[in-house]
């Protein structure tokens, strides 16, 4: 069993250059269970990077004062269990803009995190509810955290104070998501085969349940404008979902195995998933079609192997904000970085025990998690878009598939367009 196409040479394809690493402290009595970090993000603005470090504790760190800490002193960067703990009670206002290094105790095992920023012109969608207990401002920045314990806690950034305690899941809470429109809308994908909405505007008001998932919930992702969800579960589970309307638009058939995470593209006419099956297949949401797959074993391993233990699981998949380039993680001890155009990796790098990766905001750098709590960093891939595809993205964040293949133009530009060139 090989890991790239007959046709591929391992030793041509680019190693990535590592940007840095950050290693959580030792564990207490060297435990091994609770340390894994099984999220990371970075906020929206590009001004805090967080990660749980397991053990109950999420660390947050200014982005830009972290690049600039890797060039000074090399790569190697070992968080201090002595940084600055912010809770309810020492938390400072007067500090509140200037980005500063935290650790947050969240009280039990952290499974999710999210970052959320406000929109004051986004309203609550609760019309009926004229007082509420915060006013988020402009300037606002939200980090969400979901527990082991079912429970999701939302803290502040900028003070470390915890601002909600969101309570209704009875399962771990495996993964979190904002709307990225400012509206303060927080997704919530769980163990018990629940997806929920919260309206965090409303003080956290729970404002509706998608159930349709089987089994467990692994992963949820808004569109870049807000109106569709994505959500990936156990037993071969995609499905896409009318945020307008709080209901199923339809159900992803493809995948051999669970389904653990999924990322829309920034134009949004793409959806990555990824799956225990050793793939990663990018779709057409507004359709359903499978425009391209991203295998990592091979020869290809048929269904009834890959829904089994194959040794090549797929963590996490990842779009770049560039549109071009999607990062994938697997348990082969590789992170790799595909282009949507080309059927094998243009860059890897090596890393064990992975669990999560995200891209940076302005998509330089890749984050990825691991077993041990710790975080590595690797530049991605660089490429000056085409003015062609720069033009696609624009049209593809206000056109769906169906409104552009009934454009008056050549089939080639149409084929184009669709993403099926």
């Amino acid at each position: 069993m090989a890991s790239f196409p007959p046709r591929v040479n391992e030793k041509e394809i680019v190693r990535s250059r590592t940007i840095g690493e950050l290693l959580a402290p030792a564990a207490p009595f060297d435990k091994k269970c609770g340390r894994e970090n099984w999220t990371v993000a970075f906020a929206p603005d590009g001004s805090y990077f967080a990660w749980s470090q397991g053990h109950r504790t999420v660390k947050l760190v200014p982005w830009s004062q972290c690049l600039k800490n890797f060039l000074l002193h090399g790569t190697k960067n070992i968080t201090n269990s002595s940084s600055l703990r912010l809770s309810r009670q020492n938390s400072d206002g007067g500090q509140k803009n200037k980005p500063r290094e935290h650790i947050i105790d969240c009280g039990d095992i952290v499974w999710s995190l999210a970052f959320g920023s406000s929109v004051p012109e986004k309203q609550s969608r609760c019309v009926n509810i004229e007082w509420h207990r915060f006013r988020f401002g402009q300037d606002q920045l939200l980090l969400a955290t979901g527990l082991n314990n079912g429970r999701i806690k939302i803290w502040d950034v900028y003070t470390g104070k915890l601002l909600l305690n969101l309570v209704d899941h009875t399962e771990v809470v495996r993964d979190l998501t904002f709307a990225p429109d400012g509206s303060l809308i927080l997704v919530s994908a769980s163990r018990d085969k629940t997806l929920r909405v919260w309206d965090l505007k409303d003080d956290g008001n729970m404002m509706k349940v998608l159930r349709g998932h089987q089994n467990w919930v692994y992963s949820c992702a808004f569109s870049p404008d807000s109106s569709m969800l994505c959500s990936v579960g156990a037993s071969k589970a995609v499905f896409l979902w009318n945020m307008d309307k709080y209901t199923m638009i339809r159900k992803l058939e493809g995948h051999h195995h669970d389904v653990v995470a999924c990322d829309f593209s920034p134009d949004g006419a793409l959806l990555a998933t990824a799956s225990y099956d050793t793939r990663v297949y990018i779709w057409d949401p507004h359709t359903g079609a499978i425009l391209m797959e991203f295998g990592h074993l091979f020869p290809p391993p048929t269904p009834i192997f890959a829904g089994g233990a194959n040794d090549r699981w797929v963590r996490s998949v990842s779009f770049s904000h560039d549109g071009l380039h999607v990062a994938s993680l697997a348990d082969d001890k590789m992170v790799r970085f595909w282009r949507i155009d080309e059927d094998y990796p243009v860059q890897v790098a090596p890393l064990s025990n992975g669990l999560c990766c995200a891209f940076s905001t302005d998509g330089s750098v890749l984050a990825a998690g691991t077993h041990d709590g710790s975080v590595y960093f690797w530049a991605t891939p660089r490429q000056v878009p085409s003015l062609q595809h720069l033009c696609r993205m624009s049209i593809r964040r206000v056109m769906p598939t169906q409104e552009v293949q009934e454009l008056p133009v050549p089939s080639k530009v149409l084929e184009f367009l669709s993403y099926r060139v």
